[in-house]
């Protein structure tokens, strides 16, 4: 049995208390919901409704939770859940591809996502759910934190090791870690929560889930900050004007009243939480507008092209946006995603309350506090010491060579604490397995060139960071020099070998033809070796999502 933070005896449906069933709504309402807006308080009358009992297995289309297995759905613009299509970062040869560009992300949605799939719906998830990089970075790693008097925000650090599934090639890793800002000397907070009141929030894992989430959030706040509450189903309403948090029940009553019903006018109710925060804002302190929703947007602005113009025009004002997605069947991740992006912000996927209070309690710094944006990577690899090399992950996230020294090209961000890993599966020159990759031939105008000094160094790469200071609107460079001195992957620490597991996992669950020598017995066997220090049990839960896995399979 795993050992988590708190037991997953409390899951939503069975461990419900009778006030989360209070909060419900009964299905099949058609109005609008009630929403507060001022002057005029919401109704106070709750409704029950009698939610399907968590131990209904194995019927005919229902899931383990007792409710209805959700829809396939293809991507933005079909039914069921939306999921843009990733297509997997292929091998890249050197002399043709010499650098390689991406934007650093600290999402972790896709996590949430797997784990429902697996332990709630007793299914695999679909390929294009499963973001490799999200899943990684789910975790803490105990990556060494910028000194005091470092100048910058954030430290980073490689190596390199012979890689595990496939022992010709390397396996390099990034990891950054922020500088960490405890909650008592975090700037105040000038928040939005923008919550969907829709009738597509009407199930127990979505808006009671919501108001729990959000209770805990609450209890972390104090005098220094403010909290207002816009809700929106088919219109947006003021439910709480800007109120300081330590008004804790003002504010919980306020939250506590919200029903789920009618369409969903998501951008309406960006537009307003936006106005709210623009009116309340803080100008030494964290602006931000948290949206809470499954992203059903299907009245007002509907496009996420609409969406995405509106969060880039209100973060370049200096107000980020964080998404915390919930539900499954009708959830559009491809969206929320986007705008988080987009927003200068964090995308995170609350399927338990346990991932609430890791994102909202335990994390609330780095969920609150941004310390560096537009973060990007870019590392050039030394054709003398490297055949090819493949980023695992970040599909969505790569850039252009020239948009690395572009400061008005958009990149991620991170906030206080957080740890950003990334991996690199490499063949070095000389390797056998060149000879399987495709080769655009020789070429009739040109020949390579000479190796440079640098090139006979014995370096195998050099990584490039470029970040902005959250006032600046100029970048700072890093860069960091690798000689090619690998080490085995047994003699690597903990992190580097557990973090290797959950990306195989991940390659694993993809099909990915990069999976290499790898099975899920594997993975399971590496990461049991590698727990590390795990105080809240998540690596431990790890091993649970891989076990059943295997079962699935």
């Amino acid at each position: 049995m795993s050992t988590r933070p708190f037991p997953r005896s409390q899951k939503i449906l069975a461990g419900a208390s009778v006030l989360m069933l209070l909060l419900a709504i009964g299905c099949g309402r058609s109005e609008p919901a009630k929403i507060a807006t001022e002057g005029s308080p919401a109704d106070s009358d709750l409704e029950t409704q009698d939610y399907p009992s968590a131990n209904v297995l194995n019927e005919p289309g229902m899931d383990a939770a007792g409710m209805a297995a959700p829809d396939e759905g293809t991507g933005a613009g079909q039914g069921g859940d939306k999921y843009d299509k990733i297509t997997e970062n292929a091998f890249q040869r050197v002399t043709d591809h010499p650098l390689s560009t991406f934007s650093i992300d600290v999402d972790t949605a896709s996590y949430s996502k797997v784990r429902q799939f697996l332990l709630d719906h007793h299914r695999l998830p679909r390929p294009d759910s499963v973001r490799i990089e999200e899943l990684v970075n789910y975790f803490d790693y105990q990556y060494e934190a910028p000194g005091k008097k470092a100048d910058d925000p954030f430290a980073t650090q490689v190596t390199l090791a012979k890689c595990p599934w496939n022992p010709e090639h390397y396996l390099a890793r990034f990891a950054i870690k922020g500088r960490e800002i405890s909650n008592s000397k975090r700037p105040e907070s000038n928040l939005v929560l923008l919550v969907d009141a829709s009738g597509s929030m009407n199930a127990p894992n979505k808006l009671p889930l919501l108001q729990r989430g959000l209770r805990l959030l609450l209890g972390e706040l104090g005098s220094k900050d403010r909290v207002a509450i816009v809700a929106y189903a088919g219109a947006a309403g003021l439910v709480l004007d800007s109120t300081p948090a330590d008004q804790a029940d003002t504010i919980l009553n306020a939250l506590s009243r919200l029903k789920a019903g009618g369409s969903t006018n998501g951008g309406e109710g960006l537009e307003l939480a936006y106005k709210v925060a623009r009116e309340h804002f803080a100008e030494e302190g964290t602006n931000r507008v948290i949206l809470c929703s499954d992203g059903d947007f299907n009245v007002g602005r509907t496009g996420t092209d609409q969406m995405l113009d509106l969060v880039e025009t209100e973060s370049a004002s200096g107000i980020e946006l964080t998404v915390l997605g919930f539900g499954m069947g009708n959830f559009n991740d491809s969206m929320m995603e986007q705008i988080s992006g987009r927003g200068n912000g964090n995308y995170a996927f609350i399927d338990t309350i346990n991932e609430a209070r890791k994102v909202l309690v335990q994390q609330l710094s780095g969920t609150l506090v941004t310390i560096a944006k537009d973060v990007k990577i870019q590392v050039e690899f030394n054709p003398q010491e490297v055949a090819a090399y493949r980023l695992i992950g970040y599909e969505n996230r790569m850039l252009n060579s020239e948009d690395f020294n572009d400061d008005k090209k958009d990149a991620g961000e991170i906030g206080a604490g957080h740890t950003v890993t990334a991996l690199y599966e490499i063949i070095p020159a000389g390797a056998d397995t060149i000879a399987d990759l495709p080769d655009a031939g020789p070429l009739k105008y040109q020949q390579p060139s000479e190796a440079t000094s640098d090139a006979k160094s014995g370096e195998l790469l050099t990584l490039k960071l470029r970040y902005k200071l959250p006032d600046s609107d100029e970048s700072t460079l890093q860069e960091i020099a690798v000689s090619n001195q690998t080490s085995e992957f047994a003699a690597c620490d903990t992190d580097f070998q557990f973090a290797a597991a959950v990306a195989s996992f991940g390659m694993l669950l993809r099909n990915s033809p990069h999976a290499g020598e790898w099975t899920l017995s594997t993975v399971q066997e590496v990461a049991e070796s590698a727990l590390g220090e795990d105080p809240w049990g998540l690596r431990k839960e790890f091993i649970e999502l891989v076990q059943t896995a295997q079962t699935l399979q």
